[in-house]
């Protein structure tokens, strides 16, 4: 691949990053060999960093020439697709997108679920985007071009935390960048494995609400925040549970409330605090400091579903519901900080 990118120094100056989350599988050194050997070739080697929208960033950001390339180097982006994209930057085109669902594209090695998934991701990102984008065909892309000139404040502004680089490059840019999309030859992939699993569908869902709220509310409230959904869910159905055992109401409650935060810390780990992920001693002492965290709050949900129970209304669900939102923005400030230790 990377002998084929530099055919193109016939026709243009070219620079080849690569950029590499330190990987385990030799890739840093292999580069290094190719660089000694070719001063074009750039290893940009990234040590208790990782993420594709991050590398991305990182290497628009570092890049030297006004037009600009991200590619896959697994296979799956044939070189070729370089000077047709380079072609289209040169007619005036900001932006452009290697589309795997244009009439003369071709796709091989994606299966049928993955195709029809990403047909669906493709629908749910022209529903959340300007109108003007509407007529993109794979807004899913890991090929893209830009000329930098227009280009490099938008690629600063990219939440490396989103679902997909591009995805987010066209929310932030309002509609207002000029785009041109070229068919691709989507090859299998030779090297490495898909990056798609249940937390990178979960950032997906994220986005969508991210952007359609006009992205107001910061990513990880919003996921904090989907994930206190199901702990309302845990805790009403350990509540009827307990009860049914013949226990009262404010005997069931905190057992009730300690399952769900315990389910909330669980799920926020592996998914809104994914980069920050604890595991193993860790994990536990996570655990204690959410609960820690949470004690106040879930003590006031405690009383104040109590006296609403007792007092206004006797319906356990409502009479939760009404401790439950009183402690959402204290969970989600104060965990943060303390047990995930993000900003």
């Amino acid at each position: 691949m990377v002998s084929s990118l530099l055919e193109l120094t016939n026709q243009y100056q070219v620079e080849i990053l690569v950029i590499d989350d330190d990987s385990q599988d030799g890739t840093a050194n292999i580069v290094r060999k190719l660089a000694r050997q070719n001063s074009r070739i750039k290893l940009i080697q990234r040590v208790g960093r990782s993420g594709l929208a991050s590398a991305i960033k990182e290497g628009l950001i570092a890049a030297i020439y006004p037009f600009a390339i991200a590619m896959d180097s697994d296979g799956q982006h044939e070189p070729s697709s370089v000077l047709s994209a380079i072609q289209h930057l040169h007619n005036g085109a900001e932006l452009v997108i290697g589309s795997r669902f244009l009439v003369n594209s071709e796709i091989h090695g994606l299966s049928e679920r993955r195709t029809e998934g990403s047909n669906l991701a493709n629908r749910l990102a022209r529903w959340s985007l300007p109108n003007s984008y509407c007529q993109l065909t794979d807004y899913m892309s890991g090929f893209i071009a830009m000329d930098l000139n227009r280009c490099v404040q938008l690629v600063r502004k990219v939440d490396v935390n989103g679902f997909k680089f591009l995805y987010e490059l066209l929310a932030i840019s309002k509609g207002k960048l000029r785009i041109s999309e070229i068919p691709l030859n989507f090859q299998p992939r030779l090297h490495g494995t898909s990056k798609l699993d249940y937390a990178v569908l979960w950032d997906f869902v994220v986005s969508l609400i991210h952007t359609a709220l006009f992205r107001l509310l910061p990513r990880r409230a919003i996921s904090f925040g989907l994930v206190g959904v199901s702990g309302v869910v845990v805790q009403l159905i350990i509540t009827s549970l307990v009860m049914a055992l013949g226990l009262s109401f404010q005997q069931a409650l905190p057992v009730a409330v300690i399952s769900a935060a315990s389910s909330n810390y669980l799920i926020n780990n592996s998914l809104t605090f994914k980069d920050q992920r604890q595991h193993g001693r860790r994990l536990l002492k996570g655990l204690l400091k959410f609960l820690l965290v949470a004690s106040l709050p879930s003590l006031a949900n405690i009383g104040l579903a109590t006296v609403f129970y007792n007092l206004v209304q006797a319906n356990a669900v409502i009479a939760q519901l009404s401790g439950i939102i009183v402690v959402y923005i204290w969970n989600y400030a104060a965990s943060s900080r303390f047990v995930w230790n993000t900003p």
